[in-house]
């Protein structure tokens, strides 16, 4: 097997062992790793595939779908994460009732996922993940994993203006993007000077999206026009992950294309809440690689 071809293949294998593990236990971790490693797969398949057949695009097609609901489910462990990592004296009783409800959107929409990760789905969508690995032949003189993630970075890196929240989101998933795609450019300097730059970007905008969302969650169940400390407190740290996540993508800019860090421009959208889903570890409020 050719060199590029090895961390693929593993990349391949690992989504077959994550699809099993998530189907029969969708616990946090599981369904964390099952989206992680769906969408190592899609980059590579989407990225590097020198032209792709029915069967990439029919697994394509599938994955999505299947990494969708499991992002619908992330989303709240993401959620409960954070919100039980706060710590604010005031209204333990709303808290718990937030907790409460997130936990029984959980348990609907775990039941959504087994139901599409039935046995004859994971039995086709296992088929399909071996045929992609036996016949994925990326040639030697192919676009080099490194200049292609820097070149999808350098497009992304060309908008112009303030960082407002929707440029922030397009940061947040392209930048997952253009990461695993450098990974494959192995364990050079430059490679993984690159990946550790996006990995903090990833990891500063994962922390403010998660609370962004908790926020939009907390109002929802407090409503709009509650005085609520609760939602005072959640607010407050969504602020700042908001001025951190700015901070950081003008650094991480600045670091891959070579140029002196700008001030930073800050939209006047800055405070609120959207609603967007985030994708981020269990621990607190740690991003996750998804």
């Amino acid at each position: 097997m050719a060199a590029r071809q090895q961390p693929t293949h593993r990349l391949f294998q690992k989504l077959d062992r994550q699809l099993g593990k998530v189907a029969s236990q969708p616990l946090p971790e599981n369904v964390h790793q099952f989206r992680t490693a769906t969408r190592r797969v899609e980059a590579i398949l989407e990225e590097l595939a020198p032209e792709p057949d029915r069967n990439h695009r029919k697994l394509l097609k599938m994955l999505s779908r299947l990494r969708k609901r499991a992002g619908r489910l992330r989303d709240l462990d993401v959620q409960t994460a954070a919100l039980r990592s706060l710590r604010v004296s005031e209204e333990p009783q709303r808290k718990a009732e937030v907790l409460r409800t997130l936990s029984d959107m959980r348990s609907k929409r775990e039941k959504k996922l087994l139901n599409a990760l039935d046995l004859e789905t994971v039995r086709e969508v296992r088929k399909r993940l071996k045929r992609a690995d036996a016949e994925l032949k990326i040639p030697e003189n192919g676009p080099d994993p490194l200049l292609l993630a820097s070149r999808i970075f350098a497009t992304l890196a060309r908008q112009q203006g303030p960082l407002t929240e929707e440029v922030l989101h397009q940061y947040r998933i392209t930048g997952k993007r253009v990461r695993y795609i450098a990974e494959l450019a192995g364990d050079s300097p430059e490679a993984q000077q690159m990946v550790s730059q996006l990995k903090r970007m990833q990891d500063s905008l994962g922390e403010w999206h998660d609370w962004l969302t908790l926020a939009a969650t907390v109002k929802k169940q407090v409503g709009s026009g509650t005085n609520s400390a609760l939602l005072s407190a959640v607010n407050n740290i969504m602020r700042a992950k908001f001025r951190d996540a700015l901070q950081t993508v003008t650094q991480t800019k600045a670091a891959l294309q070579g140029k002196p860090v700008a001030p930073v421009r800050l939209a006047a959208t800055t405070g609120a809440a959207s609603g967007r889903k985030p994708v981020t570890s269990q621990g607190g409020a740690k991003a996750a690689i998804a």
